[in-house]
């Protein structure tokens, strides 16, 4: 009996010194830079094992170093705190070898950059925060230009400050100013390409396609009267008062 105990006791204090923390190099998110790892297993079975503890603890080394390297790959070399979260909560699980009977087991880690995977993680962010600089200012200019280009008169005045314009033809160029403002005017921010705006645009577009001014009062007359239905009565106001616009101005004077 004190000699199964022994022995008992001599297997388990094997398989945990094979176990001894053990180190492994674990790729990121980001090709060329890896995460080192430090693991420490802890095996819950108590002993007699179906296998010599040289075999159990390989057994274990492997299965941990594949469960590391299958959520690393996901996290951010350069969000630490959160890769050490990520692995750890994933390595603590209780797992089991397919023996039988099965043996249980967990582990722990510590997570840490190498220097040369430091200095790579620096140079990365740098390169994206310039190149974030460089997208914000394309952008801005971008969306600056389209604003003004989508008005057929700052399109024409940027079409006669070129040099060499023939003023005859000035007036031959309306119909091209006002199709190519048009595709200016198609061009949306992104902050402003969400449903809501392509709602807008849609909505614009529908009442744009009825020129006939009492066209133009039916429609807003029924779109007033929708909003009052949906509970909405300070927006039917605002759709009565753009229609009471469109009256004040109709060139036949109708009300």
């Amino acid at each position: 009996m004190a000699s199964t105990r022994w022995s008992r006791r001599r297997a388990r204090s094997a398989v945990r010194r094979d176990l001894t923390r053990f180190e492994v190099r674990l790729r990121s998110s980001c090709p060329g830079i890896g995460f080192t790892a430090r693991i420490t297993a802890m095996v819950l079975t108590e002993p007699p094992y179906p296998g010599t503890t040289e075999e159990i603890a390989g057994a274990v080394r492997t299965a941990l170093r594949r469960a590391a390297g299958e959520v690393s790959t996901d996290c951010d070399p350069a969000d630490l705190a959160s890769a050490r979260d990520v692995l750890g909560q994933h390595l603590a699980r209780q797992r089991q070898l397919p023996t039988d009977p099965p043996v249980e087991f967990t582990a722990e880690l510590t997570l840490d950059l190498l220097p040369d995977d430091r200095a790579a993680v620096a140079t990365l962010l740098a390169a994206q925060r310039q190149q974030a600089v460089t997208d914000i200012l394309r952008r801005q200019k971008t969306d600056a230009l389209a604003a003004e280009l989508s008005d057929p008169a700052a399109l024409l005045v940027r079409w006669v400050e070129r040099e060499g314009v023939d003023w005859s033809k000035l007036s031959d160029l309306a119909d091209d100013v006002t199709r190519v403002a048009e595709v200016f005017a198609q061009h949306r921010p992104e902050d402003e390409r969400t449903v809501e705006h392509g709602a807008v645009e849609v909505l614009r577009e529908f009442l744009t396609s009825f020129p006939d001014h009492a066209q133009k009062r039916m429609l807003y007359t029924l779109l007033a009267a929708g909003m009052d239905t949906a509970q909405r009565p300070q927006h039917a106001s605002k759709a009565l008062a753009l229609l009471n616009g469109h009256a004040v101005v109709d060139p036949e004077g109708e009300s």
